[in-house]
């Protein structure tokens, strides 16, 4: 897949030299649960500018889905936030009921794991597709054809039947490319995609990828893409952001990422990573196990699991500074042992 990445600077601003359609500054969760002992997220930041698509990878229980909800202000009950989810200039943190729900039905569009998680099962799809419109004012015949133009635009055949049929009559698939769909329906800046497909087979999930990417080279659309899946991240992004207990721990291009990551949690991202390439060596699993939320070590959170640590590491966190053409955490990020 290699030669399907695209190089790109982890941190340069695109092309055009537009702002950011998403910034991330600081990012802070923290829940009031006494269980909890360090932070769901910690200090997290990143950009995604017009026309640009971010990978956001890590194991499960990383921070990642709780970090892309936030550009929705999708956060868990109760929690304590702090820093700044900007999107087009503007802090969703601090956007009243009202300013989130325009947000969402006309600024940024979220395409989730399960398709069929994210439609009414009793409802035609039809409606699915027209209802944000027509709350936004659209006329209903308006709102009709620029529904079958979204279904003909994600490749579904004969698109004014689909109007007409309910979810269980759709293949996992062809779900979710009306759910991608429904997210293109107001033009939005940028989408949100959670995992979308990890309830796809592999063909199926080929078919998606090529869509999105499609669609965001057509549209100028930003994109976050969310998955566990480094290799696939590779194939998708031009930059990609690495996340462990919360924290970014690497970023860069994504060609710089995987020839030289900086970071040994990176390089055991990949280095577990099937290939059917000759003579490259078998998959080697992350030893040992995530830190969980209980869990709050006082220096880096990935030292009891990395073959390289010294003393400093379990007693200082690393901070996010730049190494080459990215950033790393890593107090030896610059030594060259991650790869």
């Amino acid at each position: 897949m290699k030669e399907q990445r695209k190089r790109t600077d982890a941190t340069a601003t695109p092309a055009g030299g537009r702002d950011p359609v998403l910034e991330i500054d600081g990012l802070g969760v923290h829940l009031t649960d006494s269980r909890a002992a360090r932070p769901v997220l910690d200090g997290v930041g990143l950009r995604v500018h017009p026309g640009e698509s971010v990978g956001l990878v890590g194991e499960s229980g990383s921070g990642k889905s709780v970090a892309c909800r936030s550009v929705l202000g999708l956060l868990p009950a109760g929690a304590r936030t702090g820093g700044e989810v900007r999107v087009a200039g503007r802090d969703v943190l601090t956007m009243s009921r009202a300013e989130l729900t325009g947000l969402r039905t006309r600024q940024v569009a979220m395409v989730f794991q399960d398709p069929r998680a994210s439609v009414n099962p009793l409802r035609r799809v039809g409606d699915f597709l027209t209802e944000g419109l027509r709350a936004a004012g659209t006329p209903a015949a308006t709102a009709t054809a620029r529904a079958l133009e979204l279904l003909d635009a994600v490749g579904i055949r004969d698109p004014r039947g689909a109007l007409r049929r309910r979810p269980h009559e759709f293949s996992g698939g062809m779900l979710q490319r009306v759910v991608i769909a429904a997210a293109l329906a107001a033009e939005p800046a940028l989408i949100v995609a959670d995992e979308p497909t990890t309830a796809l087979d592999v063909t199926t999930q080929a078919e998606i990828i090529e869509l999105l990417t499609r669609l965001r080279a057509e549209r100028g659309t930003g994109l976050l893409f969310v998955t566990h899946d480094l290799e696939l991240a590779a194939t998708v992004c031009d930059r990609v952001y690495v996340m462990y207990a919360g924290r970014i721990v690497e970023t860069r291009g994504t060609d710089e990422l995987f020839d030289r990551p900086r970071h040994p949690y990176t390089a055991g991202l990949i280095s577990c990573t099937p290939s059917i390439e000759a003579g490259v060596p078998a998959p080697r699993p992350v030893p040992g196990r995530p830190v969980s939320l209980a869990e709050a070590p006082p220096g880096c959170a990935f030292a009891a699991r990395c073959a390289h640590a010294v003393a400093r590491c379990s007693q200082e966190k690393p901070e996010l500074t730049r190494h080459g053409d990215g950033l790393a955490a890593c107090h030896r990020a610059d030594e060259g042992i991650a790869l």
